[in-house]
């Protein structure tokens, strides 16, 4: 067989497997998709923000239910970056909740985690009607969002201002930031007027309140947590730094290093309906017990 034969052969085989992969029962399960819901109204202090909704059409039972908040160095960064991985989850049988939150001048950290916990709270009050499980809310974030899912989930002071016990089934880190902001703060000493001061202000008080690893306990939702074998090494070492203060609080705790992987890939790699992490995730979301 000649070679222009060869190549044009394997091609035709890769697209005709891309193609059946395509049509696997996964990917064509019907999912439905809401979008821009507001979840917080505007006040004196932040604009309206809202979330956006990736459902199974179909189900027997209520669904688990993936709320993810996404990074950007607490700046910037928008939930429709990420329907694509909104799509993805729905077919997969899980319902997937990505939300806005408070960004720009004037804003700080704790306006993020306000709205973060507010959306949670959204979440638990509405999301029967679109097919998930009140019950088995899971909060996810990367990076930025990384640091604010683990805040809200672990501080219940944030679900206590709401007036609601913590809601929460579990949280899953994925190659999360800030989790010793004071420390990296603390050690970093930047000028006046960089976005980090702008976010969590110049008073170290305020910095160890916004620090998930200073409010670890043991009755908070069970992690999973993952971490590029590549990335920054600030967020390297905050999380090794997590990792062994938990092992007071929750030993178990699953510690996933993907060796390889920089900090942006740790998020792209969910581009891949395919990928290893989905199954991984599900099965630790179907390893929580709930009252259900």
């Amino acid at each position: 067989m000649k070679s222009e034969a060869r190549v044009t052969l394997i091609v035709l085989t890769i697209i005709v497997c891309a193609f059946l992969l395509t049509l696997s029962a996964c990917s064509l399960r019907p999912i439905s998709r809401s979008k821009h819901i507001e979840y917080q109204p505007s006040d004196k202090s932040v604009t309206a923000q809202h979330l956006n909704i990736f459902a199974p059409k179909k189900h027997k039972k209520a669904s688990d239910v993936l709320l993810f908040v996404h990074g950007g160095n607490w700046n910037s960064g928008k939930k429709s970056q990420y329907n694509i991985i909104g799509n993805h989850w729905a077919k997969k049988g899980i319902v997937y909740v990505v939300i806005d939150y408070p960004l720009g001048s004037g804003v700080d950290y704790s306006d993020m985690a306000r709205a973060t916990a507010n959306s949670v709270k959204w979440v638990k009050e509405n999301i029967s009607r679109y097919g998930g499980d009140p019950e088995r809310i899971f909060l996810s974030g990367h990076s930025a969002g990384g640091h604010l899912a683990a805040l809200v989930s672990i501080d219940n002071q944030y679900f206590e201002d709401l007036k609601i016990a913590n809601p929460l089934a579990g949280t899953i880190l994925i190659d999360a930031a800030g989790l010793d902001m004071f420390g990296y703060l603390t050690e970093e000493k930047l000028e006046k007027g960089h976005t980090y001061l702008n976010t969590f202000t110049t008073d170290p008080k305020i910095w160890k309140a916004a620090t998930p690893l200073y409010h670890l306990h043991k009755k908070m939702p069970p992690m999973l947590i993952y971490r590029g074998g590549k990335t920054y090494p600030s967020i390297s070492k905050s999380n090794e730094k997590f990792i062994k203060a938990l092992k007071e609080y929750a030993p178990a705790t699953p510690y996933r290093i993907q060796e390889g992987k920089k900090h942006i890939p740790m998020i792209t790699q969910f581009f891949n309906p395919w990928n290893r992490r989905y199954s991984e995730i599900i099965d630790f979301m179907k390893s929580v017990k709930t009252g259900n």
